[in-house]
Parts: C-alpha cells; sequence; structure tokens
C-alpha cells in the first residue's frame, strides 16, 4: 500500500546586495508592509528561475544570482510542507527599482538597515537575514541544487 503524496509549496526569498543596501519590496498584500522580493516557484520552473523572476516582476530589477543562504523546511500544521530557499544576489544593471504600483507591488527601494528599522517591515526575518548577510553569514553555492541524476538501468547477464 502507497502513501499518500504530502502537498508541499516551494517558495523563493531573494536578497538583494549593492554596498551597503538591500532591495526591498512595498507588498500589494500582506498589510502593504515591506518585504525581501519572494515568491512561490512555479510549475516545471527551477528555484533559481523562480527567484530572478520574482525579483524581476516585484521590482523591477533585473539580478544575477550569486548563492544560498538558507535551505529552510517547515513541516505545517495540516500534513503540508512549505520548502524556501533564500537566494543572495546582486543588480543585473543599473536599473532602478519599481516606483509605479502595479499588480506584483506597491513600489521597491534600496535601503540600508538603518533605514529599514523606520518603515513597517512584514516580519522579523528580514532585518534577520539582512543582518546576519551584512556580518558575515556563510553563502553557499548554487551547485547545492541540482536536476537528480537519471535513473541507471543495468540488464541482466
Amino acid at each position: 500500500m502507497g502513501r499518500e503524496a504530502i502537498p508541499s509549496w516551494y517558495f523563493v526569498l531573494v536578497v538583494v546586495r549593492q554596498d551597503d543596501k538591500f532591495l526591498l519590496v512595498h507588498e500589494r498584500k500582506h498589510e502593504q508592509k515591506w518585504y525581501l522580493p519572494a515568491g512561490r516557484v512555479e510549475p516545471r520552473e527551477t528555484f533559481v528561475q523562480a527567484a530572478i523572476r520574482e525579483t524581476l516582476e516585484e521590482t523591477s530589477v533585473p539580478v544575477v544570482i550569486d548563492g544560498i543562504y538558507q535551505i529552510q523546511h517547515t513541516p505545517m500544521f495540516d500534513g503540508s510542507t512549505r520548502m524556501r530557499i533564500v537566494f543572495t544576489a546582486h543588480p543585473q544593471d543599473d536599473t532602478p527599482p519599481k516606483s509605479i504600483p502595479d499588480d506584483e507591488s506597491l513600489e521597491a527601494a534600496w535601503m540600508t538597515l538603518k533605514e529599514m528599522r523606520q518603515v513597517p517591515l512584514r516580519g522579523d526575518e528580514v532585518l534577520r537575514i539582512f543582518s546576519a548577510i551584512s556580518n558575515g553569514a556563510p553563502i553557499y553555492p548554487l551547485s547545492l541544487i541540482t536536476n537528480e541524476a537519471p535513473l541507471i538501468v543495468f540488464k541482466k547477464e
């Protein structure tokens, strides 16, 4: 007898850093608070593709993904599970952050840690993540994420 599949949700969060500033999103949802670029991974999309897409949609800033800060896995009370990968990135060019609201977000802005403390953040994790990275937290290579190797079928002789 097989087991039932566990409903699973996959999310990406992206820490985009430029010198001493970080890219934040003024969210349309979540009580219109500030957060880092983030979102759900879509079908047939890799984690890295989702991180690049979500950052561009929410901030208008194209990014290059540099590494992985954390991989988080949380079993939920309803029997589902949530996995989040927190990536680090830098801007691909000097495109300014979004200033005109759309369906994805109200705006985006570069902020220092001090400036972040002056705006309503979605949660304490925002400052905790950005502070850790500012203080030299380890960043892991993107090679930690790989596709499964193809199955190798051996013939009986």
